[in-house]
């Protein structure tokens, strides 16, 4: 029998194999790539959406409900007094037990057609009573402010794991080309509680991270955009062109690195956002009238006013996530003198977000846009320090509006106090659902495979709040 010689041994067969995979891979990535570029979903719709974006409004530091979206008349009743001992255990709240009971110092009154109370400090949201959905019996396990941005932004009060705004680009992607997918953007350069944590990809690929906006070291709406003097676009073009081509070779060694293809993507996507993104964050377009309405001309609401003004321009241009923090740096957190620090951030944001709601409703948007309200917990009927109070986990209240959300109503209670939410709770993990449902997203279809484990937004927890729209 003639011997056959082999045309590849078996260690060049492998290396070749090994080779042809890495390719493979690339392709894959590059599939992404070219996916989200175009603005088709990365897994689509798992069932008919009423939103197409979301802005979450993040209060950072915890705004106490108490004192803005929950009337408790009990709590004046008992003001100076001891907590009642039925409310005593298991108290999983902060704050001693023999603190006494801070009175609220607002007046409420019931606006819309629906009634709703709402205090003094939000003049202007309460305007639109009939548009919100107000949520007064969420819950969670984070009593810090880490673990509770964590949860609240993450689902976990671990650190580790994707955002919600990346969740939600993995699950349907761009509507735009020539702007980012998921935007941050917060009331002051500073880098807030758990910095990039709050918007990062956690385990997904890099790809999904929200890109700040406003957050540079210059006065440049995004950091690091404009061309360098003496550099045209034809130049600019050949150096991305030869830069794409090294990374699409060093991505074919290293298939695994997800952090190359976030790398490709965000050299085009800056490539366009350089015509596109200053038309888009350019507030001298806007009128006289509409300055006003965001409160751009008066210095408290100026700078919360500017980024929800550029929210609205955005959700125009199709961006799917955009998170607006108040309070950068745990503002809200009202250990003592909650009297002048609520009048302060409230102050800060009221006019501005009802300018938004504003906006975007007589422009057609709201209906497409879900507008989310909250912190990372509320505030302890409790005081602290004489005048303030600690941290909330166990009952505080969030809102949305729009979206396909029915406004003018309440979901759920908390007790008598304030303290703990008692009907139809909402922890986290639901609210989170509640979003991506509106979104069009099934919560445990939503998967990404890491490690060989299917991981899901909401660790397999919550459930959708269907008082929202019944």
């Amino acid at each position: 029998m003639p011997h056959i010689q082999p045309v590849v041994n078996r260690r060049q067969m492998l290396s070749q194999a090994g080779a042809g995979f890495g390719a493979l891979a690339l392709n894959g990535m590059l599939t992404q790539a070219e996916t989200l570029k175009t603005g088709l979903a990365t897994q689509g719709c798992h069932h008919p959406a009423s939103a197409k974006s979301v802005i979450f409004l993040f209060m950072e530091g915890g705004p106490s409900q108490l004192d803005t979206f929950d009337r408790k008349p009990l709590l004046n009743e008992l003001a100076g007094q001891s907590l009642p001992a039925s409310f005593r255990e298991p108290i999983t709240a902060m704050g001693e037990k023999g603190s006494p009971l801070l009175e609220c110092k607002r007046k409420w009154n019931r606006y819309g057609e629906s009634g709703l109370e709402i205090s003094d400090w939000f003049p202007h949201v309460a305007q639109h009573a009939d548009e919100l959905a107000i949520l007064r019996s969420c819950y969670g396990e984070g009593i810090n402010h880490s673990g509770g941005c964590n949860l609240m932004n993450t689902g976990s009060i671990i650190a580790g794991r994707p955002s919600l705004g990346s969740w939600v680009t993995y699950g349907l992607g761009s509507e735009t080309e020539e702007l980012p997918a998921f935007v941050v953007m917060k009331d002051q350069k500073k880098p807030g509680t758990n910095g990039v944590r709050s918007w990062g990809p956690g385990f997904l690929p890099s790809t999904f991270q929200g890109t700040p906006v406003g957050d540079g070291p210059t006065d440049e709406a995004i950091a690091n955009l404009t061309l360098p003097a003496g550099i045209d676009e034809p130049r600019q073009r050949q150096k991305l062109d030869l830069i794409r081509k090294i990374n699409k070779m060093h991505a074919a060694r290293l298939p695994d690195v997800s952090t190359l293809d976030a790398r490709i993507r965000s050299y085009e996507l800056a490539y366009r956002m350089q015509s596109a993104a200053p038309e888009a964050v350019d507030l001298t377009r806007e009128t006289a009238a509409t300055r006003e309405l965001y409160g751009l001309d008066d210095k408290p609401t100026a700078n919360f006013g500017e980024i929800c003004l550029l929210a609205r321009r955005m959700v125009e241009r199709g961006v799917r996530f955009i998170q607006l923090f108040s309070g950068t740096g745990s503002g809200w957190d009202a250990h003592s003198g909650i009297e002048s620090n609520h009048t302060k951030y409230c102050g800060s944001v009221d006019k501005p977000i009802a300018g938004l709601l504003t906006d975007l409703r007589r422009r057609g948007l709201l209906d497409q846009t879900l507008v989310v309200w909250g912190g990372e917990f509320g505030r302890t009927p409790m005081s602290e320090k004489g005048t303030g109070r600690d941290h909330n986990p166990t009952g505080f209240t969030m809102w949305m509006a729009g979206g396909g959300v029915n406004g003018g109503q309440v979901i759920g209670a908390t007790d008598e106090l304030g303290l703990y939410a008692t009907e139809n709770r909402a922890h986290v993990h639901d609210i989170h659902a509640s979003i991506l449902h509106l979104l069009g997203l099934d919560r445990l279809e939503l998967s990404y495979n890491h490690q060989g484990r299917l991981e899901r937004p909401t660790v397999n927890e919550g459930k959708m709040i269907r008082q929202l729209i019944s």
